[in-house]
């Protein structure tokens, strides 16, 4: 039985994805490395560090742990310039309705995101009342695909990680769900289509009920 929706933040709730990418950008080319549209994607829900780490990994340079962190730090600061500016008009259509519907409904909902600005984006958002838990990367230390970020969201929810449905737009997420025995719904990403239990284009018209049973059965 489903009980709990754990969602993804960055392209299933707002695209946030942008603005990580121009940060990323900034900073490669302060510091003189190659970094593009298509780079980016491998960035895709994994950590701030480890998407630092790859970024390093295309130019063939190494860094010590100070100067990552460094690094990472400068690139969180160039990400929260971008993220104040963010208005409740950029949540992607049909999310608020479906959070309604599925609270309405007795399911718990909790964030999972990698994220160390989960919180502040939810406020500027507007919907922070709509999650029962907010997992992100204050919480934990592991980087999707590993599951932990979605274990710790059904801990805390108080359910079973098989009562819960994960909304994912991206490989490792999709992955990360499997892991951890969850059911997964794909969001608007074609490229997580085949892999996922379930796929909706978007959040607008989707039907709490009707998802549900089709992912679940029930």
């Amino acid at each position: 039985m489903i009980r709990a929706f754990l969602f993804d933040l960055d392209g299933v709730i707002v695209d946030t994805a942008k603005y990580h990418y121009m940060a990323w950008k900034r900073l490669s080319e302060e510091l003189g490395l190659s970094f593009d549209i298509r780079d980016n994607e491998a960035l895709k829900g994994v950590s701030r560090r480890r998407s630092f780490e790859i970024i390093l990994g295309i130019n063939g340079k190494e860094m010590s742990d100070e100067e990552i962190e460094a690094c990472c730090q400068k690139k969180n600061d160039y990400y929260l310039e971008y993220i104040y500016q963010l208005k409740k008009e950029e949540i992607l259509p049909g999310v608020t309705d479906f959070m309604k519907e599925a609270s309405s409904l007795g399911y718990k909902i909790a964030l999972g995101s990698a994220s160390k600005n989960s919180r502040l984006i939810l406020e500027k958002l507007e919907i922070t009342p709509y999650f029962d838990e907010v997992i992100d990367g204050t919480k934990v230390s592991k980087a999707k695909p590993d599951p932990e970020v979605f274990l710790k969201g059904a801990e805390e929810l108080g359910v079973k990680p098989e009562e819960c449905i994960v909304f994912e737009d991206s490989l490792a997420g999709i992955m990360a769900a499997r892991k951890g025995h969850m059911k997964s719904v794909g969001v608007a990403n074609p490229e997580v289509e085949d892999c996922c239990d379930y796929f909706i284009s978007g959040f607008s018209g989707a039907d709490v009920r009707v998802l549900v049973k089709k992912v679940s059965g029930e």
